[in-house]
């Protein structure tokens, strides 16, 4: 089928369920709640704010599903407004990533991307006349990519991965998807075998373009300045060995809490910092029973009164990946529960990262863990073990974190050869 025919079967066939679907949805899920209610002046406040700029100037146009991915189009954005005087405007289907970035300093514009509905993308990016568009990673509305190409406007996908068993790689959604990537004019992935698993979908060769991965540039930068934030007095982890666990979920932290009680009647120098995915009141007291009459807790916001207490439990949010700084281990989670969190966040200051069985969303776990840098345990023996082994053998230790140093300092380079590209259509 041509590109036509999908695009019709997608506005008549996809876009109204899925829009009722998301009605229903909002009446359960607050972020959902969100969403809508931030759109309902999405063009009035478009337009007001887009009449400031001056229109001399070309726009681009940087979209992201959420926070995460906007972490990724950072280096891009701050390379770009440094180099080229052009307007930016960033955009956002998340309520966390838009709320949590409307003072984003380096765009000029900040937004939701409208629903996909065909009216909305035509009125969008005639309001918004970009001179190019950039998607991140895997975030890409049919409708817009469509009118983008209808008007002769190039388009990037950036960060892009593609598994050889992508749902996208299953007949009927793969001859849309066939269509789709044919609107976009160029498509930069993180590796060669994902520049070849996009070849299912008949993409020349001239369209794809290895480059690599934004993540790795941006916690790169983002560790050169942490020590300057002194989240913790120095004074306080001075001859101790801290291992830190950041974004844990309750099924990280049922093999984790009895690991950590074992290990500190042994090893008496260890500090434990745990930072929860969800650091709501709920949890955290739940925490501080876990290891009530066992381990002395203290709170991230208490340790102006710290008392050599063993366990920090983390109460704050946004401090994640500098918090990893201060650790000679740590542990990454969401690895017990589904998919393994940031693990770059934690290798990029050369430690040993821990995680448990469920790597497969992370291509930068698995290549950890057959490197060495990276250590997976299955269960509490395992991670008892691990862990204990490299608290009390700092050759290893030291040796581990060598790899994980290695591996992110290999990787960096990704955000100039994108700016290279991106240079070739606005220069």
């Amino acid at each position: 089928m041509n590109d036509k025919i999908w695009l019709l079967i997608y506005n008549f066939l996809v876009v109204p369920p899925l829009f009722i679907l998301v009605k229903i949805a909002s009446l359960f899920n607050n972020k959902v709640k969100l969403g809508i209610a931030g759109r309902k002046r999405l063009f009035e406040d478009l337009i007001i704010s887009a009449a400031v700029l001056d229109r001399r100037k070309k726009l681009i146009w940087v979209h992201s599903s959420s926070l995460g991915e906007f972490e990724q189009a950072k280096p891009v954005i701050e390379k770009i407004k440094s180099e080229i005087d052009v307007n930016i405007l960033v955009t956002f289907f998340s309520p966390s990533g838009y709320l949590n970035s409307k003072n984003y300093p380096h765009a000029d514009l900040v937004s939701y991307i409208p629903f996909d509905t065909l009216s909305n993308a035509q009125r969008f990016i005639t309001v918004v006349n970009p001179s190019l568009a950039i998607f991140m990673r895997y975030d890409i509305w049919p409708n817009h990519v469509f009118e983008l190409a209808k008007q002769k406007i190039p388009s990037i996908l950036i960060d892009a991965t593609m598994l050889r068993t992508s749902a996208r790689t299953k007949p009927v959604a793969k001859s849309f998807h066939k269509q789709l990537f044919k609107q976009i004019t160029k498509i930069l992935t993180v590796s060669q075998e994902d520049a070849d698993n996009f070849k299912l979908f008949n993409c020349e060769d001239e369209k794809l373009l290895p480059v690599g991965d934004t993540r790795f540039d941006r916690v790169y930068q983002r560790s050169l300045i942490a020590k300057e934030k002194n989240l913790i007095r120095e004074e306080l982890l001075i001859d101790k060995k801290v291992i830190v666990t950041g974004s844990t979920w309750g099924e990280d932290e049922e093999v984790l809490i009895p690991v950590f009680v074992k290990i500190a009647r042994y090893c008496k120098d260890v500090v434990f910092i745990i930072a929860p995915h969800e650091p709501t009141l709920i949890h955290l007291e739940k925490l501080e029973n876990d290891f009530a009459g066992k381990l002395k807790t203290i709170r991230f916001s208490s340790l102006n009164n710290y008392n050599d207490e063993r366990v920090i439990i983390v109460d704050s949010i946004g401090i994640l990946l500098t918090l990893y700084y201060y650790a000679d281990i740590a542990f990454v989670g969401g690895s017990f529960k589904s998919n393994v969190h940031n693990v770059l966040e934690a290798a990029v200051y050369g430690i040993p990262v821990l995680f448990g069985p469920k790597i497969l969303n992370s291509r930068e776990a698995i290549e950890l863990s057959k490197l060495g840098g990276g250590i997976m345990v299955k269960n509490k023996k395992e991670a008892y073990r691990q862990i204990r082994t490299l608290i009390t053998n700092d050759d290893l230790l030291h040796s581990k974190g060598i790899i994980s140093k290695e591996y992110t300092e290999q990787n960096l380079g990704a955000t100039d050869k994108i700016i290279g590209e991106i240079y070739k259509f606005v220069g």
